[in-house]
């Protein structure tokens, strides 16, 4: 009885989650041959490639932009996010604090705010699985449309 219990409760988990999201990953990379045919092809068909916008910065401190919609700039960024957890943004991080003049005494007074860290926990381990999911379905439909987009029918999952 115990045994079923935890297979349903390991079926939601945080580490299962990434190894989903991971392996949607590794399945578009393998599938996707030629990268550069994503250029310019929305994700969704009925969607147009909207503005291009700032969303994130890259591990070298320059920022990442991203066109909505456009299946590259998707390919892209579900490859970083992969090897960032994957290899961790430990280093981007500190890169990231030197940048922006973070001192110890800053970094010491924001760790002491710990007054509900269970609370705080779950509220971000909810929010995680939460993106983790929606970028699974991501990577998942940009290895369908690709493809789609190549002649390939009834390759996707």
């Amino acid at each position: 009885m115990m045994q079923i219990s935890d297979s349903y409760n390991q079926k939601n988990s945080l580490f299962n989650a990434m190894n989903r999201f991971i392996g949607a990953v590794n399945n578009m990379d393998q599938t996707v041959m030629v990268p550069s045919l994503l250029r310019d092809v929305p994700l969704d068909e009925e969607e147009e490639v909207k503005t291009i916008s700032p969303i994130r910065t890259a591990s070298n401190g320059s920022a990442t932009y991203f066109q909505d919609g456009d299946m590259y700039n998707y390919y892209v960024l579900l490859k970083s996010i992969r090897n960032d957890i994957e290899w961790g943004v430990l280093q981007a991080d500190d890169r990231r604090k030197e940048k922006m003049g973070v001192t110890a005494l800053d970094i010491s007074r924001i760790e002491s705010d710990d007054d509900d860290l269970e609370k705080q926990f779950h509220y971000h381990l909810t929010g995680l699985h939460t993106v983790l999911s929606k970028l699974t379905r991501k990577a998942n439909t940009l290895t369908n449309r690709y493809n789609q987009e190549i002649g390939i029918r009834g390759c996707g999952l």
